[in-house]
């Protein structure tokens, strides 16, 4: 029961990538709008709290390919950690959560080409995601996610 439990979820996790690499190709270019935060001692305990809920949602839907240290799946599924496509590409990688990926990134100067499919989670669930892996095993951010951010990410 359990390995056919696993199988359905990297099935629709394939799926996901999938479809975010279609969605990123396709709004490239498309979104100049910047969002900085600057973090007091309340932005801080939002961000620790986001992150805790974040780290909720990455065990649900993201650790089966990324995997719990964020190294994903060696040439399949990019790696989370030290990720620059993360970091510099951060509506993307907001579009690919929302909407899925489908086709070729380049993380870290390599090239993935899985499918990731829209996961079907809530703009607040994916700010909550994004503030986790944008800052875990390394990963540090200084603007925190909002949900008005992930709202404006349009197909």
């Amino acid at each position: 029961m359990q390995i056919r439990k696993h199988i359905k979820r990297l099935f629709i996790l394939e799926a996901i990538v999938l479809i975010i690499s279609i969605s990123i190709v396709a709004q490239q270019g498309k979104n100049d709008t910047k969002y900085a935060i600057v973090m007091d001692d309340d932005m801080q305990d939002k961000l620790s709290e986001s992150m805790a809920r974040g780290k909720e949602v990455y065990a649900d839907f993201c650790m089966q390919c990324h995997l719990p240290d964020g190294k994903g799946t060696p040439n399949v599924f990019p790696p989370l950690a030290g990720s620059d496509w993360l970091v510099n590409k951060r509506a993307e990688s907001i579009h690919s959560i929302k909407y899925g990926l489908n086709g070729p990134i380049k993380v870290n100067g390599k090239t993935y080409n899985s499918a990731m499919t829209s996961l079907g989670l809530e703009d607040e669930e994916i700010a909550d995601v994004m503030n986790y892996i944008m800052n875990s095993w390394g990963n540090t951010q200084k603007n925190i996610v909002t949900i008005q951010e992930v709202t404006d990410i349009k197909k």
